[in-house]
């Protein structure tokens, strides 16, 4: 028998600088992102134009250049730090002879290789589907030549024969599933909602440590890697606070710099997570010479998802890794190191802090016939004592809030 090796992409990074943001820094994260995918990077060429060529994405002069420095080094892939149309796809492959993938194609393989829940693989396809539709005519060549390799892995795979009608039925399909699916999401929600359970999203930038901080909190055995997207699919697992509430702790899909649209549309549903959240666990790297800008693309994200408002509490993460530690301002804000475990016990008394009350203590007077609400304040709560008087049941009692306004009218004095 003979084994048939997939041959690994050795890959050459191009990014046009036109000043809109830092080329250089989202050249080093798409670096990353190729190395997570399989690739071997082999180069990285940067061109300062005053705005991308309509025709090439570089200059003509340029892309002549790259061709060279890609056959002296035995490249076969290109990698642009941009979303590509179908006709400079093409026109790139013809000019290069080398296959090409842009930004988004690369980070929809990354998610194609990470999904492993029906839902996050069937928003996967939805989002590689949607991103091929209009570029039909120029990935011709380019997923012929990659063979398998990246931007054709995953449930999303389209057959070269594939034609627009095919892709439509399949798009509309995916879609009627995910809302079968985002039903059954919003019911457990609502469910959740209904039975009081408080819930907490780690959310955050890829790669910060958030896989690591849920394992260590809850012995959650979730996947933890020093990859880009090593989690996809949301986990939730309980987690005890100080205070003795339980809350329900979701790790969510890490956040990267300009996320393309079709991934923040097609994970609508599990991002909703972080936006129902009673409270947003923001992990940060700060370890990370690139910290304050992460920070700021999450709360950007975080914002356009309608998270405003939600109390958040931010964990400084990789504290161990700096060479001294800094003075931090702000009850909101802890160092911890979800790796060695410090800090974690400050972290957990600001989350609950930063909770809103889920109990509050009452004293009261419930006449007999309405003595049955008792059974549903231990049910949620605490009855610390009660006592039986001619005008009713006196209880000194832990109120869950769930249920605090059915009993407004029956709190005793003194």
């Amino acid at each position: 028998m003979i084994e048939m090796k997939e041959e690994q992409e050795r890959a050459i990074l191009v990014a046009v600088d036109t000043g809109e943001y830092d080329a250089a820094v989202s050249l080093d994260e798409l670096e990353e992102l190729a190395q997570t995918a399989g690739a071997v990077v082999l180069g990285k060429i940067s061109q300062k134009r005053p705005a991308v060529d309509k025709t090439t994405c570089v200059g003509s002069g340029m892309l002549e250049q790259i061709k060279n420095q890609a056959a002296a080094l035995g490249a076969n892939l290109l990698i642009f730090d941009h979303e590509l149309t179908a006709s400079q796809l093409r026109n790139i492959e013809e000019a290069t002879d080398l296959a090409v993938v842009d930004r988004t194609t690369l980070i929809l393989d990354i998610f194609a290789q990470r999904a492993r829940s029906r839902e996050g693989k069937l928003q996967v396809e939805l989002a590689q589907q949607k991103y091929r539709l209009p570029r039909l005519m120029g990935q011709g060549t380019a997923l012929s030549r990659l063979g398998g390799g990246i931007g054709t892995r995953g449930p999303g795979e389209s057959k070269l024969e594939s034609d627009r009608r095919h892709i439509r039925r399949r798009i509309e399909s995916l879609e009627e599933q995910l809302r079968d699916l985002e039903r059954q999401r919003s019911t457990r929600r609502a469910r959740r909602k209904k039975d009081g359970v408080i819930t907490v999203a780690i959310v955050g930038y890829t790669n910060v440590g958030k896989s690591t901080l849920l394992n260590t909190l809850t012995n959650a055995g979730v996947l933890a890697e020093d990859k880009l997207f090593a989690t996809l699919d949301p986990t939730a697992r309980a987690l005890t606070l100080p205070d003795g509430r339980t809350v329900m702790l979701i790790d969510t899909v890490g956040l990267v710099r300009r996320l393309p649209h079709q991934l923040v549309e097609a994970f609508q549903s599990t991002l909703e997570e972080a936006a129902d959240a009673d409270l947003l666990l923001h992990v940060c790297d700060i370890s990370s010479p690139e910290a304050d800008d992460q920070i700021e693309v999450t709360r950007r994200l975080l914002d356009e998802l309608g998270c405003t408002g939600t109390p958040v509490v931010t964990a400084l993460n990789k504290c161990d890794q700096l060479e001294s530690m800094p003075v931090i301002m702000g009850s909101g804000t802890v160092l911890i190191s979800a790796r060695t475990g410090y800090g974690l016990n400050r972290l957990l008394e600001a989350m609950a802090k930063a909770l809103p009350p889920s109990q509050l203590r009452m004293r009261l007077l419930l006449p007999y016939e309405k003595a049955a609400l008792a059974a549903e304040i231990r049910e949620s709560g605490k009855i610390f004592s009660e006592e039986y008087t001619p005008d009713g049941l006196l209880l000194d009692a832990l109120v869950s809030t769930r249920i605090s306004w059915k009993l407004e009218d029956f709190q005793a004095d003194g």
